[in-house]
C-alpha cells in the first residue's frame, strides 16, 4: 500500500493526499483510479498465511509493524475500505479509523467498546436526536446509563455531571458534540480533556474523550489535536457530500481503533465496498465543497440576520469578539461549516408555513449535501428528546435549521425571502 505523505521536506497537505494515499496503481493495471473490489472472500497464499491472518484479525497474536492486515472477507477488511480509512486518518491526524456502515454504528461500537455494566456515559446536550435515544433508552438496558450536561454551562456543567455520575459508577467516555446540532455552540475539548484526566476505572484507565466531529470536520475541525481520544463522524454528511449514501468512521490512536474495529467485526456493521467506493470519490472533493458551502453560508446567515422575522441566528462567525465562544473559536476550529439554525418570530405553525414554502431550500433531514437542507429539530431530528430538555437546551419550536449547499447564494436567500414573507 502507497503511504506517500511528503515529497523530499514537504509534507503533503491533506486535499493531495485525498487522490494518491494508500493506493498504487501498479498494483491494480495501472488503473487511475481504485477499482471497485466487490467480493465477499479473499484467497490465501498458503494455509499457513490463513492462519497468521486469522491471529492478526482477531488481536490473538500483534501485527508485526512491518505487516500489513492482510485480507480475508469484507466483514473483516476490503482493499477498499481500507484506502478509504487511511485517507480519513490523514485528515483527522490519526494513527488509525475505522469505518462503518452509519455514523450511529461507529457511535454505538465505541461506546460498546469503550463501556462495560456498570458504568456512566457524560454527553454534552443539545445531541443528535438518535444518540439521545441511544444513550437513554437502549444503553441503559445493558446496565450502562448516562448523565447530560448543557453545553452552554461549559465546564462547570461537566464538572456538576461528573459530581452525579460518580454516585452512579465509573465514567467510561464523555462524549462530546461540537458545534452542537442544532445550536452551534462550541465545547472547549481541552479542558474536558483536563476533567477527563482526572478520572479513572478500576484498571487504572483513564475517562475517553469522544467527539461527534460531523458538524465541522475534518476541514474546520481536528479534535485530536485538542485532546479528544477519538473522533467521529456521520460519513452521510459533510465527507460523503452527495446525499447519496450512509456511513459513518471513528478515527484515533492505533490500540483504541483496534478495541472498536473488533466490535465492530462482531456486530457485522461493516461499510460495503460500494459506499467505500463513492466515498473516495467525495473525499478528493471535500475541502472544496465545505469551503464553497461555507462562503455562501454566510451570505445566507448574514441576510437572515438582518431580516426582522428573524429573532435569533446561531452562527459561529457572528460570536462576539472578545466572549469567551468566539475565543474558543479562534482556537479550535479554522471556519465556519455551512449548517446552522435560526429562530422567526411565532412558534411551530410559522415555521411550518416557512418550511412548506421553500422551493429551493428542500425539506429534509441530514445536513451537508450538494444541495441546501432545512428541517424543524424539535418535531423532526430531535423530537425524541423530552419537551422539557428541549426547552432547557435551546430546541424551540420556533427553530429552523439550515445546511446550505452549493446553489448560488443569492437564489437561496430570493427562496427563503418569499417564504419568510408568509408569516
Amino acid at each position: 500500500m502507497s503511504k506517500l505523505t511528503h515529497i523530499g521536506n514537504k509534507k503533503l497537505s491533506p486535499e493531495t493526499q485525498m487522490m494518491h494515499y494508500g493506493y498504487n496503481p501498479m498494483l491494480s493495471e495501472g488503473a487511475v483510479k481504485c477499482p471497485q473490489f466487490q467480493t465477499s472472500t479473499f484467497v490465501f497464499e498458503s494455509a499457513q498465511q490463513g492462519k497468521d491472518l486469522f491471529n492478526y484479525a482477531s488481536g490473538r497474536v500483534p501485527l508485526p509493524d512491518d505487516l500489513e492486515p492482510g485480507l480475508i472477507y469484507s466483514r473483516f477488511n476490503n482493499p477498499v475500505l481500507e484506502i478509504l480509512e487511511g485517507r480519513i486518518a490523514v485528515w483527522d491526524e490519526a494513527e488509525d479509523c475505522m469505518v462503518t456502515n452509519c455514523g450511529m454504528s461507529a457511535l454505538s461500537s465505541t461506546l460498546m467498546a469503550l463501556s462495560q455494566p456498570g458504568d456512566v456515559v457524560i454527553y454534552s446536550e443539545p445531541i443528535y436526536g438518535g444518540t439521545d435515544t441511544l444513550l437513554n433508552a437502549i444503553l441503559p438496558k445493558m446496565n450502562i446509563q448516562s448523565v447530560g450536561f448543557i453545553a452552554q454551562d461549559g465546564i462547570e456543567g461537566l464538572e456538576a455531571a461528573v459530581a452525579k455520575a460518580r454516585d452512579l459508577g465509573t465514567v467510561s467516555v464523555i462524549l462530546l458534540e461540537t458545534p452542537d446540532n442544532p445550536t452551534n455552540h462550541l465545547i472547549d475539548i481541552a479542558a474536558c480533556r483536563k476533567v477527563a484526566e482526572t478520572l479513572t476505572n478500576a484498571a487504572g484507565e483513564r475517562t475517553k474523550i469522544v467527539v461527534d466531529n460531523t458538524m465541522g470536520g475534518p476541514v474546520f475541525q481536528t479534535p485530536l489535536r485538542h485532546g479528544a481520544d477519538v473522533c467521529l463522524y456521520s460519513l452521510t454528511k459533510y465527507i460523503g457530500g452527495h446525499s447519496d449514501l450512509v456511513g459513518g468512521s471513528c478515527s484515533g490512536n492505533k490500540a483504541l481503533i483496534t478495541q472498536i474495529r473488533g466490535f465492530r467485526n462482531i456486530f457485522g456493521t461493516n461499510m460495503d465496498p460500494q459506499t467505500a467506493w463513492l466515498l473516495l470519490r467525495s473525499l478528493e472533493t471535500l475541502k472544496i465543497r465545505m469551503e464553497a458551502e461555507s462562503r455562501s453560508a454566510a451570505q445566507v446567515a448574514r441576510f437572515l440576520n438582518r431580516h426582522p422575522k428573524v429573532t435569533q441566528v446561531h452562527y459561529a462567525g457572528f460570536l462576539e469578539e472578545g466572549s469567551q465562544q468566539h475565543a474558543l473559536y479562534k482556537k479550535q476550529c479554522q471556519g465556519c461549516s455551512s449548517t446552522f439554525s435560526f429562530e422567526i418570530a411565532g412558534g411551530e405553525p410559522e415555521a411550518f408555513q416557512v418550511l412548506d414554502a421553500t422551493r429551493i431550500c428542500q425539506l429534509a433531514v441530514s445536513l451537508g449535501g450538494t444541495e441546501t437542507l432545512i428541517q424543524h429539530p424539535a418535531s423532526m431530528t430531535h423530537s425524541s428528546v423530552l419537551a422539557e430538555r428541549r426547552a432547557q437546551i435551546g430546541i424551540t419550536d420556533s427553530l429552523i435549521r439550515i445546511s446550505v449547499g452549493l446553489e448560488d447564494p443569492e437564489d437561496i436567500i430570493a427562496d427563503l425571502e418569499q417564504a419568510l414573507s408568509l408569516i
